[in-house]
């Protein structure tokens, strides 16, 4: 990790951290978008067409919380695009800190909401399949959120 230095000129710290920033959201859009995808073939097998009515509206939600974290994990690239040699770096790098935290979150949830989806297709619904997606989504706000905030709060 490269730390600031006092010495470092403006411009070239943001181009720093805009292209750190770029590089950490090509891991989460990866993510994102295998979801996505695993989630729109889901649809058309043949046992979640037999799922009941809380199944579908859960597969729903999912879909749609995973549609949320694209669009903001890809937006900072249309940004950057859109903006390219318009001297809005700062504006951009806030942006998109913001797009991936919230696009993060929703991912987590959507991830989150996989796995319960799964756990309710394989054992239906009851306290297994509650307790199986609240420790997931525990996971997810433990690492994801929870450890760095508290490093960052130190």
């Amino acid at each position: 990790m490269i730390l600031t230095r006092p010495d470092e000129p403006h411009h070239t710290r943001l181009t720093r951290n805009l292209n750190e920033l770029l590089q950490e959201l090509r891991v989460a859009q990866a993510g994102v978008q295998i979801l996505f995808a695993f989630l729109l073939s889901v649809a058309f097998t043949e046992r979640f067409q037999t799922a009941g009515e809380g199944v579908h509206d859960l597969h729903l939600v999912i879909v749609l919380l995973a549609t949320l974290a694209a669009a903001l994990l890809i937006a900072p690239v249309a940004w950057h695009r859109v903006l390219f040699r318009k001297r809005r770096r700062a504006e951009i790098i806030r942006a998109a800190n913001w797009c991936a935290l919230v696009g993060l979150t929703l991912l987590a949830a959507a991830m989150t909401g996989t796995v319960l989806l799964i756990v309710m297709v394989v054992l239906g619904s009851g306290w297994i399949t509650f307790t199986i997606g609240s420790a997931i989504g525990f996971v997810f706000l433990l690492l994801w959120f929870a450890m760095p905030l508290r490093i960052r709060w130190r």
